[in-house]
């Protein structure tokens, strides 16, 4: 069911990685590497996946380059989100896969895109629709973010929080279901792009909505799912317990999962966006989820030339 591994989460947006603690990425590549090493030992047919990139900068991926993390991995991966953050036109989608393609020999996945409800849901409506006809046939792996709206209650993993105004209030409207599970205009279409569509759907610590959203992507007609394996959550009690209900509820789907998150207490500063203090036990981290949910045996994703795609 595991069909890819992602190392880290938007490792060039310092709401996810430190690049005070880390200047010029240098950890995160020594880290990528040993995770990489570690997962291929495991099974050395899971597709590797470098950490999806937001925002889109073919010199950060130049710069892994030149650190030998891309030699380590079998695809790179951007997130875009033009209606609400990034500072490019969402008819621009193309031209941002293909500055990435111009520099890695590597397929160049689309790992997370969305629209976000904050301003109405008639802009995600136009921006799924628009974004399927701009990506499905460009990457061999395309996400939507996401299936749920984050609850109000819960915080947006961002750094700033509130002081980012609304940027940070956008997180919480990226679902195509909003908190109560009740479908928005969107997803009235979402059946339409899959499976050559497939879903970013983050699940919490004991997520009380898995069940449901299984349910729903079923529905949708999903079979590509991402999500993630928090490192952090594995230090909490029953951790293991939890991570095998969440991944026998996505036993049915192909799963991408995304290890990240520094424990607090294992980083150079105690923050989950923080280097972690040896980088190894990340390494160690991925090395015992591939073991535990996949295995030695693997089927390796089809290393398509996202151009040729097109």
């Amino acid at each position: 069911m595991i069909e890819a591994v992602k190392f880290w989460n938007e490792p060039n947006n310092k709401s996810h990685w430190d690049p005070e603690v880390d200047p010029g990425w240098v950890r995160y590549a020594e880290m990528v590497k040993l995770a990489a090493t570690a997962v291929r030992a495991e099974s050395p047919d899971l597709t590797r996946v470098l950490g999806g990139i937001s925002p889109i900068d073919p010199a950060f991926i130049q710069t892994l380059g030149s650190a030998g993390v891309l030699d380590m991995v079998n695809a790179v991966a951007v997130h875009g989100f033009p209606l609400d953050w990034n500072h490019w036109q969402i008819h621009q989608w193309p031209e941002r896969i293909a500055e990435i393609a111009a520099v890695t020999h590597l397929p160049v996945w689309v790992t997370e895109v969305g629209v976000s409800t904050f301003g109405a849901e008639e802009v995600q409506e136009f921006g799924l629709q628009r974004s399927a006809e701009l990506l499905i046939g460009r990457a061999p792996r395309i996400h939507w973010y996401s299936l749920y709206d984050l609850p109000k209650a819960w915080p947006a993993t961002t750094r700033h929080r509130e002081a980012e105004g609304s940027s940070y209030y956008r997180h919480f409207h990226m679902g195509l279901l909003r908190e109560d599970g009740t479908p928005k205009l969107a997803c009235k279409h979402f059946a339409r792009y899959t499976p050559e569509l497939g879903i970013c759907q983050w699940f919490h610590f004991e997520d009380h909505r898995t069940e449901d959203a299984v349910r729903w992507l079923k529905r949708l007609g999903v079979k590509k799912l991402r999500t993630g394996l928090s490192w952090a959550d594995s230090f909490r009690p029953g951790a293991d317990a939890w991570f095998d209900r969440q991944m026998a509820a996505l036993e049915d789907f192909d799963v991408t999962v995304t290890f990240c998150f520094t424990p607090e207490h294992r980083g150079i500063q105690p923050h989950h966006t923080s280097a972690p203090q040896v980088a190894e036990e990340y390494a160690e981290f991925c090395a015992r989820m591939v073991r535990r949910y996949v295995g030695h045996a693997a089927t390796p994703v089809a290393r398509e030339s996202p151009l040729a795609l097109a």
